[in-house]
Order: structure tokens, then C-alpha cells, then sequence
């Protein structure tokens, strides 16, 4: 069962509880195990060879790095007290401190017992807790492209541990815990366009624009190192999320494949859409447009994947490759923000596109539930705000005490030997 029907249809009260080994589905659980690793496989390598092939050479090692980093500092984190604050009962606000460093988490072979969450029941706790990690990883990893090239790194480390704590850990909780305010309301959101990508969307612009743009922005050419390396990383990203999409229905079933298929067909529309509209704009396709068009279409059927039927998925695809390509393009000139890599253009936009036509065609045979559009709204806009509004005060709580950015100096030279004394020669 998804996470989001269990979150409608479940008791508040619901909690973690302790089985027997027959209660566990191997097929479930083997499923899982496999979408965990697809889903991490997204930020390394795959989102980090897409970003840095998008950045001037001097910044490409440092770009990766970020990504690379981010998913040990999460990791940490989600272990200590992300997990518990997102995925236990608590308030409609936040959870609580039950799974404090994983406490009351059991695998007992002796016994043959072992922990089961509440939203999780066919599968181990263990198993839950790290496909979860692997969304709680990639979401901030998927603001760096925001301000890429220009934040220093130890305050990128600290603004990611506080944004993950105070914004995604309780956005998650919203959405996805029966409890949740979000989840009691009846929004849905099968694999995470609010909770992943309008939250990361949100928080990219505001990054944009607290750092400033690059030096030389409108001026110089700021030409991708190897798009080769973009495009492997795109590739990565789109098989990856079948474990992201699939995997969210929680169980190896015809769900899951009906959620496969959807992602399928809906990224190759947005695909064939995103380059048909550069063509007749530009009058080219380019291997950048592709890739861009790829991520928007795995964005916007992110939430709506295990709701809605294939003619769904296509319109999905269809709006997404059109709103994402002025998302990165007209939006963004108007929005006046140096998103160098359209973190809000293609995960802000795409997700407010997949968030809102959840509720349009959600088809209750796939589901079991109807959409609505306006409980959809509150969902996204409600998280957009909240996510842009504490991005911002840890942003400026940063610049005024240890910094934003790099001095000029370091950005010209480049983060890779300016910050870390490494380049690619």
C-alpha cells in the first residue's frame, strides 16, 4: 500500500510495532530493497554527474562534491533524529522523538522478531527507514544547483543540516504520516512533488537570490563542461526513478508497475515536448534540452504516479515539458534569479504542475481515491511558502554570521582549487 492511501486511511494513533518474521513479505521487502538502491543511485552518481557536467570546468569536482557529501551528512542526521521527527505520531506538525538514534528500531533473530512502521507494514523497519534516507537525501542535494559555483562550503554544509531538519523533516511529516496535517486533509503525493521537489524548488530560488548571481552573469558565456557526463547523470536519474516512483507504493504489486509505467511514458512526452519546443523557439534540439526535458517529466508525475492511468501520465508529460521549458527560460528572466542550474524552473514548476493535476486526473480504479484540486493547492503553495520563508532566515541568520559566498577572488579562480586545491587538469 502507498504511502499516501495510508495516510488517509489510517488511525492516528498507528504506530511502529514489533512482528514476527512471517508477518514480513519477501517479495515486498526484496522489491524495496532494490528501490532504496535505485533511489540512491539518483544523487550518487547520478545527480551529481548531472550538475557537474552543466558547470564551467574550474567547478566541476566541487559541484560533485557537494551531492557526494550531502548524502553522508544526511545520512547522520536522519539516524539521529530525522526519521523519528518525520515518520512517527506525534502533532500534525511534527513527530516525535520515539526513534531517537534509531531507539526501539529491533531485529531480533532469536525470536524471529522485528520492528514494522505503521506506514510500512509487509516490509522491516530497518528497510523503511533507508528507502526514506534516500529521499531525505536527495532533496537538498537538489538545491546545489541553485547557487551553483558560488557558496562557500561550510556553509553550504551548515544550511543543509538546518534545512533539512526545519523544512524537509516536517514537510514529510505533513504529507506522509497518517497524522500529518497535510495527509488528514486528503492531499496527495505519491512519491514527492510537494515533500521533494516544490520543497527543494522553493528553497533553490530563494538561494538564488539571497546569494546573488555569478560574477559575469548576462555578460560572460558560462559553458557546461561535458554534457556527456549531464546526459549520463539525466540517465541515471530516469532509471533511478523507478525506485522513487514504483518503489513508493511500498509493496511489489501491480501498483508499483502501474506507477513504473506512468513515470515511463509521461518523462519520454515531456522529453519529445521540452525538444519540439526548443526547436521551434531556437530552431535546434540540444542535448541539454533533452536531459532537461527528461527531469521535468520524472518531476511532475513524481505525485501523481501511483493515482493516475496512462492517458494521465501523458497529459502530465505534455503540460510538464511546456511549463518546465518557460519555467527555465521566460520565468526565470522574470523572477530576475541566477538559478544557474533551474532548480526552480524544472523542480519548482514541474512539481506545482504534477502537485495540481494530481488532483485533476486522479483515477480512482488506480488509487482508490479522487483528487482535489483545491486541497492540492493548499499542499503545494502552503509548502512552497513555508519552505522559501525558513530558507530564507537560515540564509540570512548565515550571512551574518560565518557567510554566504565566496569572496571574488575564489570564484574566478574556481571552487575547485580556490576551496578544495584540486582541479581537473
Amino acid at each position: 500500500m502507498s504511502l499516501a492511501l495510508i495516510a488517509l486511511a489510517s488511525p492516528a494513533h498507528a504506530q511502529p510495532t514489533t512482528v514476527g518474521f512471517d508477518q514480513i513479505s519477501a517479495g515486498d521487502t526484496a522489491w524495496m530493497l532494490t528501490s532504496t538502491a535505485l533511489v540512491l543511485l539518483m544523487t550518487i552518481p547520478g545527480l551529481a554527474l548531472f550538475y557537474a557536467g552543466m558547470v564551467r570546468k574550474k567547478n566541476v569536482l566541487a559541484t560533485a562534491l557537494q551531492s557526494f557529501c550531502i548524502c553522508a551528512l544526511i545520512t547522520v542526521l536522519w539516524v539521529f533524529v530525522g526519521y523519528s521527527l518525520a515518520f512517527t505520531p506525534g502533532t500534525p506538525w511534527i513527530g516525535s522523538l520515539d526513534r531517537l538514534l534509531l531507539e526501539g528500531m529491533l531485529y531480533i533473530k532469536e525470536t524471529s522478531q522485528l520492528t514494522v512502521s505503521h506506514i510500512a507494514p509487509t516490509i522491516p523497519e530497518s528497510v523503511f527507514v533507508m528507502f526514506q534516507l534516500t529521499f531525505a537525501i536527495i532533496t537538498p542535494a537538489l538545491i546545489t544547483g541553485a547557487f551553483a559555483e558560488r557558496m562557500r562550503f561550510g556553509s553550504l554544509m551548515v544550511f543543509m543540516a538546518l534545512w533539512s531538519l526545519l523544512v524537509y523533516v516536517p514537510v514529510a511529516h505533513w504529507v506522509w504520516e497518517p497524522g500529518g496535517w497535510l495527509a488528514s486533509l486528503g492531499a496527495l503525493d505519491f512519491a514527492g512533488g510537494t515533500v521533494v521537489h516544490i520543497n527543494a524548488g522553493a528553497a533553490g530560488l530563494v538561494c538564488a537570490w539571497m546569494l546573488g548571481p555569478r560574477a559575469g552573469y548576462g555578460k560572460d558565456a558560462f559553458l557546461p563542461y561535458n554534457l556527456a557526463l549531464t546526459m549520463v547523470g539525466a540517465s541515471l536519474l530516469w532509471v533511478g526513478w523507478f525506485g522513487f516512483n514504483a518503489g513508493s507504493a511500498v509493496a511489489s504489486d501491480g501498483r508499483a508497475g502501474m506507477a513504473m509505467l506512468a513515470t515511463q511514458v509521461a518523462t519520454a512526452t515531456a522529453v519529445l515536448v521540452w525538444i519540439t519546443v526548443e526547436w521551434m523557439t531556437r530552431s535546434r534540439v540540444t542535448m541539454l534540452g533533452a536531459c532537461s526535458g527528461a527531469v521535468a517529466g520524472l518531476v511532475a508525475i513524481t505525485p501523481a504516479s501511483g493515482f493516475v492511468n496512462v492517458g494521465g501520465a501523458l497529459v502530465i508529460g505534455l503540460v510538464a515539458g511546456i511549463a518546465c521549458f518557460w519555467g527555465a527560460t521566460g520565468l526565470k528572466r522574470l523572477l530576475r534569479a541566477d538559478d544557474s542550474l533551474d532548480v526552480f524552473g524544472i523542480h519548482g514548476v514541474g512539481g506545482l504542475v504534477g502537485a495540481l493535476l494530481t488532483g485533476l486526473l486522479a483515477d480512482k480504479n488506480i488509487g482508490g481515491v479522487t483528487g482535489n484540486i483545491g486541497i492540492q493547492a493548499i499542499g503545494a503553495f502552503g509548502t512552497l511558502l513555508y519552505s522559501a520563508a525558513v530558507s530564507f532566515v537560515i540564509l540570512l541568520a548565515l550571512r551574518y554570521t560565518i557567510g554566504l559566498r565566496v569572496s571574488t577572488d575564489e570564484e574566478r579562480s574556481g571552487l575547485d582549487l580556490s576551496l578544495h586545491s584540486e582541479q581537473i587538469i
